[in-house]
Order: structure tokens, then sequence, then C-alpha cells
């Protein structure tokens, strides 16, 4: 079954007869076309096609699996108001602008439906080639990690190592797939401490979140590492976060539930000292967004399938003191997992 006839059954169990798809990820995924947020797709019960402008006309003919319509609003609007007249349309809650609904109102005559979710929902199992641009994506970023790391070291700026990771990636020929998490010392204690002007300190430990994309498609992997000898209560915190993630990871399989893995990890934390300190969700998804379902989070209900790729990610993080994540990039496979990022986890 193609992708458009998977979304064609959620689409009839939504009570939907088309869908007006306006999420970039979601059009370029439907579609094929790179340029996802200068384009639209509609799906109807027996076609798709991408609305996209004058500037992409190459580029749609080149890129897109479905044909095309090049034009502008309103002429986009009125061309597709032929398909969907007196239909049952859904659109994008969580995307389309109001502006964007309006007007569809004022040129269709169709009930326009929210939905939640349709197509992320047929994205959440990988194909072939999808997994391939994740695995070169993963391959990538695991060599200039290699390749950065002997530079973090005492006087080093964390924008500095986020600068060599940034330029390691473009010379691979991939794209930085978002901002470059470098939090070195007390700035560890954030999980999101994108790299600042902070000098790295002998004794500190450094996390080190980032990723690359290729065709698309995002790698995610953390690591944290020491510079010089760190304290003994940062090398207890360490080993304890090592043990909950190497232990998810482990656990990652078809049809395991997500919520029982965040369980799991949480549990060895809590088990060390550590609950309050893991304050986030256990990972998630990738692919075309770098955060998408499955959700890997506290009481989830998703169940692993083959084809599926996520993150193990657990932390602690002590304010005023420094924090720790450990992330790996997963690939359900089916009789178990393969852990794609392959940049070694120091052991402390």
């Amino acid at each position: 079954m193609t992708q458009l006839d998977q979304l064609r059954a959620a689409m009839k169990a939504a009570g939907v007869d088309a869908l007006w798809v306006s999420n970039p990820a979601n059009v370029r995924a439907l579609s094929g076309f790179s340029s996802g947020q200068d384009g639209k797709v509609l799906v109807t019960g027996d076609g798709a096609t991408l609305y996209t402008d004058a500037r992409y006309t190459v580029q749609a003919q080149e890129e897109s699996q479905v044909p095309q319509v090049i034009a502008r609003p309103p002429e986009t609007y009125q061309d597709a108001a032929q398909k969907v007249k007196g239909a049952r349309v859904g659109f994008e809650a969580e995307h389309l602008t109001v502006a964007g609904l309006e007007a569809l109102r004022e040129h269709w005559d169709a009930a326009l439906v929210p939905t939640r979710g349709l197509v992320e929902g047929v994205r959440l199992v990988k194909s072939p080639q999808e997994v391939q641009a994740i695995r070169e994506a993963q391959a990538v970023a695991d060599r200039v990690f290699g390749e950065v790391r002997p530079m973090i070291r005492a006087g080093v700026r964390e924008l500095d190592v986020a600068l060599a990771l940034e330029m390691g990636l473009r010379r691979a020929g991939a794209e930085v797939g978002f901002d470059v998490i470098v939090a070195s010392g007390p700035r560890g204690a954030m999980p999101h401490g994108v790299a600042s002007e902070r000098v790295i300190e002998d004794g500190d430990l450094v996390t080190i979140d980032f990723g690359a994309r290729v065709n698309g498609y995002h790698s995610d992997m953390t690591r944290t590492v020491a510079v010089g000898t760190p304290s003994e209560d940062l090398r207890r915190v360490y080993n304890a976060v090592l043990e909950a993630e190497e232990a998810a990871v482990a656990a990652v399989r078809p049809g395991a539930r997500t919520g029982d893995l965040d369980a799991l990890a949480r549990g060895i934390l809590e088990r060390h000292g550590l609950a309050e300190a893991f304050a986030h969700s256990l990972g998630h998804g990738v692919g075309l967004n770098i955060h998408e379902g499955p959700s890997l989070r506290k009481g989830s209900e998703d169940v692993l399938e083959p084809g599926m790729v996520v993150t193990v990610e657990p932390g602690a993080y002590l304010p005023g003191v420094g924090g720790v994540r450990l992330e790996d990039l997963v690939l359900v496979t089916e009789d178990g997992h393969e852990v794609l990022s392959r940049a070694p986890k120091e052991r402390l």
C-alpha cells in the first residue's frame, strides 16, 4: 500500500473526502517537492495535486511525484475549487493559518473540517529510501564529531566547538539539522543550552547535541564528554545516565510500548536519586522533522513498528552543577533494533 493509499484510508476514518495539506514536511512527504514551505498538496479520493508558484516551475517538474499546478492565490484556490465542490475537505488544524482558512472559505463550496495528524500518522514508518537518507545523515554526523572531539578541551569557547561542527557538516555536503547545543560546566543543566561564549574549563562535562540533514532527512545524536577529570559527583551522574540510556536502547523492538521505554529509563535514574533531574521525555521519532512521532514519553501508548526511527536520550540536569545527556539514533528492525549513531560514548 502506497503512502497515498494509507492516507486515504486515514481520511476515510476521519470522515473527509479530501485533504488540503499545508505543513511543509507533509507537502514534501506526499509529493517529493523539497520547497514545501512554498507549496500545498490537495489529496482527493482519486488523485493528488501539488500547488506552487512560477519560481518553482522547473523544480516542481523535476521533483514532484504528483501532477503540479503552477499558480498563485487566488488562482490556486480557484483551480482546487473544481476538485472539492460539495465535498468534506480536511485541513491541517495545527498548520493552516487563520488567513489561509478564510481564503479557502471564500473560494470553495465545501465543508471545511479540522484534522490532526493524518499525514504524520502515515509518516511514522519510514521507507527503505528514507531510512537510507537518515543513515547517511547520521554517518556524516558521526564522522564530523570524531574530527571535532580533539578540540573540546579547556580554553576553547563553546561557540568555536559549535562552529567546527557546523563547518564539518557543510564541508561533508550536508546541512546543519538544527541549532547546535554545546553546554559546558554549569550550563550543562540546560537541556537546550545552545552554544555560548563560555570558555570550557578543566573538570567540565560538555554536552554536544547536533545533527545533519541529508536529502531533507535528519540525524540526531548527543554525547557528553569529559574535559580533564570531572568530580566524583559528575561521574556518578554520567554513569547513571549511561546505564539508563543503554538499558532503554536494548529494549527497543517491534511491539514495545514507548511509554514503557520511558518508564524503564526513568526507573533507573530514580534508583540513582535522579528522578527529579530527568526533566524531559525519553525520545522522539526522527525524519523530515527533527521531532516527529512516535513519542517516547511518560504514559505514551505509541507502539514501535519496524521501520520507525527514534531517539533514546535520557538526561540528568542539576542546576548550578551541570548535566548529562546521552542520545542514540535507533532504527526499529523486524527482530529488534539497529543503533545508527556510531560515535563512541565515553566511559568515566
